[in-house]
């Protein structure tokens, strides 16, 4: 049923299409002689359409198995103390603004505040199709130079934080059962904003996965109820990542080809000083206003990335 309303989702934005460029090119027969003052106009529409169009289909060229689910974020500031957290910060903010200005939803559903800026890690969730699709790409090392607002002589520092992305399960997917047996559930007192109620009642809630050790935290909502189901939600989301890199590796093994991790290599720098630039390593692709990239401006750098082929089935 969610392959069928997407695949729906899909002809209507065909089908819009298909009109608009009707109109357009009935106007053109029929009023562009006439009234040569329309042409920039409905060029201008064109234009647009053509936009919408391409955009299309390098979305439906799109897949992955999972392309098309919701996205969790995991960040986690690197080494550097003050420096790497304030960076995981930046970057959580980057991420909130892409997804503000894609039109999905987000939320962060916990973070772990630095000892005196930043962040030490955060949780963030990414509702809506496709959000996967496009943020698999972040996936990987992030590496900010720039110049020190936390040094007395504002020296040059390198900062890395890391950036994991899971698709979030859903109906149909891989099984993966949450059995109560398995299952340690912690509740305590949130730590972020949210009132006195969060601050008297132990509504946050801490659930333990005793075979793989994963823990998941959320305190984004006011209800215990409502962190313990989203808690277990991005728990599903771990074990299936796990469980798609297991039958990944027993592929490989299959095929007698060596697994080799490259978590410690950065996938992308920042640069702010002494030049600004942002840098994909891994298809030699860069662009030039690091400020932009940092107020959530990724398209450029994700469609690049997806549409240079590096990444395979997801």
């Amino acid at each position: 049923m969610q392959q069928l309303s997407s695949s729906k989702e899909d002809v209507e934005r065909i089908e819009r299409l298909k009109k608009q460029l009707s109109d357009l090119d009935e106007l053109l027969t029929l009023e562009a002689d006439d009234h040569p003052s329309m042409a920039e106009d409905l060029g201008s529409e064109l234009e647009t359409v053509e936009k919408q169009l391409a955009q299309l289909e390098f979305e439906l060229s799109f897949s992955g198995h999972y392309d098309r689910h919701s996205a969790v974020l995991y960040l986690h500031a690197g080494a550097g103390g003050t420096e790497s957290q304030d960076w995981a910060e930046m970057l959580m903010r980057m991420y909130l603004r892409w997804a503000d200005k894609k039109g999905y939803k987000a939320g962060v559903l916990d973070v772990s505040p630095g000892d005196e800026a930043g962040i030490k890690s955060a949780t963030i969730e990414i509702t809506g199709s496709l959000a996967y699709g496009y943020l698999k790409s972040e996936h990987g090392v992030h590496r900010l130079v720039r110049l020190s607002p936390f040094d007395f002589d504002h020296g040059r520092h390198t900062s890395f934080a890391l950036v994991e992305v899971l698709p979030e399960a859903e109906e149909g997917d891989i099984d993966i059962t949450l059995s109560p047996d398995d299952l340690k559930i912690d509740t305590f007192r949130s730590s972020g904003p949210g009132g006195q109620n969060m601050q008297k009642v132990s509504s946050a809630v801490r659930v333990t996965h005793l075979p793989t050790g994963i823990v998941v935290s959320c305190q984004s909502e006011r209800s215990q109820h409502m962190n313990k189901e989203t808690a277990f939600r991005i728990l599903r989301a771990r074990l299936l990542k796990l469980e798609i890199a297991r039958r990944q590796e027993e592929m490989d093994r299959l095929k007698g080809e060596v697994i080799s991790a490259a978590w410690g290599n950065q996938i992308r720098s920042y640069i702010l000083h002494p030049y600004k630039m942002v840098k994909d390593h891994r298809i030699d692709y860069q662009v030039n206003n690091p400020e932009a990239v940092l107020e959530g401006d990724l398209d450029e750098l994700i469609t690049a990335y997806l549409r240079s082929g590096y990444e395979g089935e997801s």
